[in-house]
């Protein structure tokens, strides 16, 4: 009981210093940013969530919508706020986009169904616009829709380069942000269930190390973005790779020099907060699992550290988690490096960091079997690491519980002091008069 006592007047003595100050109108329901942290409704607002790429695509099918509501409830039921999925499906099998500017109108009303259910419980969105990759279509698909229209095109990268390219990409973000949701009745533009926009997942542009090639597209692209949207959040679905504008700091990347910047791409003016993906097993797959979390310690810290005093933005964890097909696996593994993400998440924001949430990757419903990656979390099996993922919830609620106490307690006080000065000004007055 001291414990919670003692923390309980930590915290309000670090919000009092780091949050407090920050005015934000309660209203709208839309999230908002200040400073380092996130708002929502004049509150602090703490995104613990997941990532699930395949919402649109199961949604799109009627008979398979109960596991996007199966999913959301069970996240829900864990305290969850926030999903990260994918608005785009370019080319191939079953696309949201099957040519450029044309329409699968019954893949669109599936993410219109995961924008509904996400509304039901409460639940935000970060909507990507494009990938990186060649799944879903990606930026090799754009690349080969201009070179069938007499492109002479040499790189996928062209993605971010070419004209005709850069007029595709546009005209996409004008027809998602502009689309008229069938079961709201609301232009996604509109819906404050949609937390933020991504320009692209894992953006790369590995035949420019500099940077020049990516960091001129978000400026142009975030530019775009918010020309027709200035309701929602922007990011860029940067990874967190440093480049050339701070050459000391490449040394804590891995060993991977892709045409992305952390420092400059997030400095956009656009941006509204900044992102980081961090997949240890992957990246350092021939190291020991003492080197990978130590490295993710590292990775963390210098990451929190940036937002807080060079960008000056919120930042989420967007991807993480630990792969069941890594050799040697236990599901204590997978728990340690879920407890390092949280445990950083949570200790930054109770000290009013920019550390605002993590994002694991990825959920599932029971009887999903054909998506499974490895990392995948299927809640209802009450795993060790489900129950770990609920304590993060509990812990930030009360994060934002401590402050809007404080904050209520603040706002008497102010309304009090102004209902007493307005009384000693009427007294004053009346004896003025006399």
């Amino acid at each position: 009981m001291k414990l919670h006592l003692a923390l309980g007047f930590l915290l309000a003595v670090l919000f009092n210093q780091n949050l407090l100050t920050v005015h934000v109108e309660a209203g709208d329901d839309f999230v908002r940013t200040r400073r380092v942290h996130f708002f929502l409704n004049g509150n602090p607002y703490f995104a613990n969530g997941f990532n699930a790429y395949w919402l649109m695509y199961v949604g799109s099918d009627p008979s398979q919508r109960p596991k996007v509501s199966t999913a959301f409830r069970e996240a829900a039921a864990h305290g969850l706020t926030v999903a990260r999925t994918w608005a785009f499906s370019d080319g191939g099998y079953r696309p949201l986009q099957y040519a450029p500017g044309s329409y699968n109108e019954q893949m669109f009303k599936g993410l219109d169904f995961v924008i509904a259910e996400a509304r039901k419980y409460r639940i935000k969105l970060i909507l990507s616009l494009a990938n990186n990759y060649e799944s879903f279509g990606g930026k090799k698909q754009y690349v080969n829709w201009a070179r069938s229209q007499g492109q002479y095109l040499t790189s996928d990268d062209d993605f971010f380069r070419n004209p005709v390219v850069k007029g595709y990409y546009k005209n996409h973000v004008k027809t998602v942000l502009n689309r008229y949701n069938s079961f709201t009745g609301m232009h996604y533009k509109d819906d404050p269930t949609i937390m933020a926009w991504e320009l692209m997942n894992e953006p790369r542009c590995t035949s420019d190390p500099s940077g020049r090639t990516i960091q001129a597209w978000i400026m142009e692209m975030a530019s775009h973005v918010k020309s027709i949207d200035r309701n929602h959040l922007l990011e860029a679905g940067l990874e967190g790779f440093y480049g050339q504008s701070t050459p000391q700091k490449k040394r804590l990347n891995p060993s991977l020099d892709i045409g992305t910047d952390f420092i400059a791409n997030n400095q956009i003016p656009g941006i509204d907060f900044a992102t980081v993906h961090s997949y240890p097993d992957q990246w350092l797959s021939s190291s020991s699992e003492q080197y990978q979390l130590s490295f993710l310690n590292n990775w963390l810290d210098a990451h929190i550290r940036d937002a807080r005093i060079i960008l000056r933005k919120p930042i989420l964890l967007a991807e993480f988690g630990k792969s069941w097909k890594d050799p040697g696996f236990n599901t204590y593994q997978r728990d340690q490096l879920f407890n390092i993400v949280y445990n950083k998440i949570y200790w930054s924001a109770k000290t009013g960091g920019p550390a605002s949430g993590g994002l694991f990757w990825q959920l599932l419903a029971g009887g999903m079997e054909s998506f499974r990656d490895g990392y995948e979390i299927i809640l209802s099996e009450r795993s060790s690491t489900a129950n770990v993922i609920a304590q993060q919830s509990h812990k930030l609620d009360q994060i934002r519980k401590i402050f809007t106490r404080r904050r209520n307690v603040q706002r008497w006080k102010r309304a009090r002091a102004k209902r007493r000065g307005g009384w000693h000004g009427r007294n004053r007055g009346g004896h003025i008069g006399n």
